[in-house]
């Protein structure tokens, strides 16, 4: 059985200010993060038909800023486990995702009665576990730290898009990158909409400060 990993053992830091090089061991060669690259509801199109690999490579470099600190924005946030780069989760004003907006990306809005141009409302679309760091519990501290980050920014309310698991019933990587829903329940989410038979709608709505 894996060691969990501990709180103490992760640090959290926006993109901006980590490295680009240390984003790329994250995100790895093989998997479908490696070629997606966080830009699925990014790109207008399709995204397999609307964009090439070096063009989503670039969005995202261009996106995370990072190896810049004083950046004002960024899309996400690297975590580090005993000081090794492991784990990303994207993390952003629900407007920097325009496919979330079309129909073909219909779990946001199915059954809700939502303003979809609410620039106060950030969303987690993807979390991602390096290779050798999976299965120890690592999506717990990011979504924790997506929780702070989003709020610390002047978000009036954080959503997640998530996967419901089953036991005995298996799961690719693939399918989870959007989060199961237990991670976002640990980390104070409540559920708003069960829009599909495997999804979850997940939101928390932060106190006016």
């Amino acid at each position: 059985m894996k060691e969990p990993i501990h709180a103490d053992q992760v640090r959290v830091v926006p993109a901006n200010e980590a490295s680009w090089h240390d984003l790329t061991l994250v995100f790895g060669t093989a998997d479908y993060a490696a070629r997606c690259r966080c830009q699925r509801f990014k790109v207008e199109g399709w995204i397999w038909r609307d964009s090439t690999f070096d063009e989503r490579l670039a969005a995202q470099e261009q996106q995370t800023a990072c190896d810049d600190p004083g950046a004002e924005r960024t899309s996400g946030l690297v975590a580090y486990v005993d000081g090794d780069p492991a784990g990303w989760v994207a993390v952003e004003p629900r407007l920097a995702y325009p496919a979330l907006f079309r129909g073909r990306s219909p779990v946001p809005w199915k059954g809700r009665d939502e303003d979809r141009d609410d620039a106060g409302v950030w969303v987690v679309t993807c979390t991602i576990v390096r290779r050798g760091f999976r299965g120890r519990g690592l999506t717990y501290h990011l979504a924790a730290a997506a929780v702070g980050h989003a709020r610390d920014r002047g978000a009036r309310a954080l959503e997640a898009y998530s996967m419901l698991t089953e036991p005995g019933k298996e799961i690719t990587w693939g399918e989870l990158h959007v989060g199961a829903r237990q991670v976002f329940e640990e980390a104070g989410f409540t559920q708003v909409s069960h829009p599909t038979k495997r999804r979850a709608v997940m939101r928390i709505d932060f106190a006016p400060g």
